[in-house]
């Protein structure tokens, strides 16, 4: 009998536990399927910032590929080139993004992949929700190529085995002349040379 009593009572205070600590596991940024990211750069008197959405590769073994292999992120389609809100870029003086000129301002980035090489699109249009707008539990998409300001194409490499990156990365590496905005997700690698423009 006390036995019994005492695996009823144990039982109980589990389950009147349970919920807490599973609000907690919930609440901890751990849990976030795709966490906010930031990467920014001083270049002389010219500071560059990317804030994104940085989702894992989460047992997925088909990131990037053909629409026809079921690929997440297809060639050929655009792609907000991270999670949930757009990716966005500021500049606080004109740039050189990949040679084209980039005046000073907040854009939208988002990329069209290619088996070996990209588009990135840099966009006027800001406060999206991915590629279009989230409202009264609907999507939009918006037709964002008329808002485009400057795009260009750059190469993709893939990364050795070993350099696998599990969760999209942007970074800025220094160069002779500024820095590479490198993406990083999985085992592809695309480089975007910026510099002050003169």
């Amino acid at each position: 009998m006390i036995v019994t009593r005492r695996i009823v009572a144990a039982a109980l205070a589990a389950v009147m536990a349970a919920p807490i600590v599973m609000v907690a596991q919930d609440l901890h940024p751990s849990r976030t399927p795709s966490p906010m990211g930031m990467a920014r750069i001083n270049l002389g008197d010219t500071y560059v910032r990317v804030v994104y959405n940085r989702p894992y590769k989460r047992g997925r073994n088909n990131i990037f590929g053909t629409k026809e292999s079921g690929a997440l992120v297809p060639f050929g389609e655009r792609w907000r080139t991270g999670a949930s809100e757009a990716t966005e870029i500021t500049v606080t003086k004109d740039v050189l993004v990949g040679g084209q000129k980039l005046a000073a301002g907040n854009y939208s980035l988002s990329t069209t992949p290619g088996p070996d090489t990209w588009k990135l699109h840099f966009n006027s249009r800001l406060g999206l929700d991915g590629l279009g707008i989230f409202a009264n539990n609907a999507f939009t998409p918006v037709d964002l190529a008329p808002t485009d300001v400057v795009v260009i194409s750059r190469p993709s490499t893939q990364l050795a085995e070993d350099k696998e990156v599990d969760q999209l990365t942007f970074t800025f590496e220094k160069s002779g002349t500024g820095a590479d905005l490198v993406m990083r997700w999985i085992r592809t690698e695309v480089r975007v040379p910026i510099a002050p423009a003169i």
